[in-house]
């Protein structure tokens, strides 16, 4: 009668919608468990800004699901839950938060307003980062290295060789390292032609030269920077900073020229060097004055090292310009920080004069009573580049010899994470422009 009565056609009715309902109830309770991991990188949340970039790249390596909220508390991260990333956030002392998928989706919807300066990056891949620097450097002896090893996200050291013979192309990320491209050794004969160190770096550099088929130091560095050129142009991202910045412009633009004197390559400059220069062959610059002296600590008008050095180091700002995040997606991710004023830094190229630079360049950062920029960018062909003024943002006045800079001392440094902005940045997502 029991087996009877369950085999009605009712009966079987009832029983499929409690399965369904069944069903329907596991799905919805499997949905309020899912979880984001939320890392804020405003200033009140987030305890150590520079190692959360190390936790998003990461989640990357380990094929999550990363969105960066431009203009959201700081430039936050959204990641995709799992409970090894949740354990790496501990273990490295990066502020997060674990969050259901229903408030990821009320920020995601707050982000999508169309009056709110804010949107939402997803992050692809974790991009393969080379640093140009010779074998003997140390990561303090570079701003990049540095926040980069403290922010444990890895990188590979290439120099001249692997650059000559077309290494290049196996990276998403350039770094050029506090370097002289024009072959004058950072122009420190004047100043330290006798120290042991000084005289190292000009015998390595003539054996490499030599070895790698060049006749002079210059001549190897001009093909080192057409290398990058053209690494550039195919899609490249490159980021520069201090006199890695204007000595290789500079280089570019002097490519047919000799702006070298005797001590540093054995034959004199061209005494017409400077009405020579074309500036269409480099990426920043122009309508400059080459500094021809080579006992002087400068290479040319670009710099704005003196203008700085009048200014109190308390007074010595730069402010970061905002963008449109739905609009200028690129650059609001560049300029992602949790303060838009941050305080300056010195360096052998401190800053730009804005006189100097090229009319397409897009100033990012700027000290404005100075008429000086900080911190630029540009496309070249396929590929894009940052230049960044300065030698260490958390050493004001770094000098030769100087101990490293401690960043466990500045875990919330907005001028290195300017820094880490650009090493995220061949990550995301390629979007169209609006404009």
């Amino acid at each position: 009668m029991i087996l009877k009565t369950m085999t009605t056609p009712q009966t079987k009715a009832l029983l499929s919608k409690t399965a369904l309902l069944f069903i329907l109830c596991i799905f919805f309770f499997g949905q309020i468990q899912a979880r984001k991991i939320l890392v804020p990188m405003d200033e009140d949340s987030q305890k150590n800004h520079l190692k959360a970039y190390g936790i998003a790249y990461w989640a990357l390596t380990k094929n999550a699901k990363v969105d960066w909220l431009l203009n959201y508390k700081g430039g936050s991260f959204l990641i995709e839950y799992y409970s090894e990333i949740e354990s790496e956030c501990t273990i490295r002392g990066v502020s997060y938060q674990t969050i259901a998928d229903a408030q990821a989706l009320s920020i995601k919807e707050e982000i999508s307003n169309p009056e709110a300066n804010m949107d939402v990056m997803r992050l692809e891949k974790a991009p393969k980062i080379a640093v140009y620097t010779p074998k003997g450097k140390q990561p303090w002896d570079d701003a990049v290295t540095l926040v980069l090893t403290y922010a444990e996200i890895p990188y590979d050291k290439i120099y001249d060789k692997e650059v000559i013979n077309d290494k290049l192309p196996e990276y998403d990320w350039l770094h050029m390292h506090h370097e002289d491209f024009t072959g004058q050794y950072g122009k420190f004969y004047a100043n330290y032609r006798n120290a042991s160190w000084y005289k190292k770096q000009v015998a390595d550099a003539e054996k490499d030269a030599k070895e790698l088929g060049f006749s002079k130091v210059s001549e190897l560095k001009l093909q080192v920077a057409k290398n990058i050129q053209e690494y550039t142009a195919g899609g490249g991202f490159l980021f520069s900073m201090c006199s890695g910045t204007d000595s290789y412009d500079i280089a570019l633009a002097a490519s047919n020229v000799d702006i070298c004197e005797y001590m540093y390559d054995g034959d004199p400059a061209d005494p017409n060097a400077r009405e020579k220069l074309n500036f269409d062959n480099s990426f920043a610059f122009y309508n400059y004055q080459l500094k021809m002296n080579p006992l002087e600590y400068e290479y040319s008008t670009i710099d704005a090292t003196r203008v700085h050095n009048k200014t109190p180091e308390e007074q010595d700002i730069f402010s970061l310009f905002d963008f449109s995040a739905k609009w200028d997606p690129v650059p609001t991710m560049l300029c992602q920080n949790h303060t838009n004023v941050i305080k300056g830094f010195m360096g052998q190229t401190t800053a730009y004069h804005k006189s100097t630079i090229k009319s397409d360049v897009l100033i990012m950062g700027e000290t404005k009573a100075l008429k000086t920029a900080k911190y630029i960018h540009g496309k070249y062909g396929k590929g894009q580049w940052t230049f960044y003024g300065g030698h260490d943002p958390e050493d004001y006045q770094h000098f030769v010899g100087d101990p490293p800079t401690d960043l466990d001392l500045h875990p919330n440094s907005p001028g290195y994470r300017l820094i880490l902005n650009n090493v995220l940045f061949p990550a995301a997502k390629k979007k169209k422009r609006k404009t």
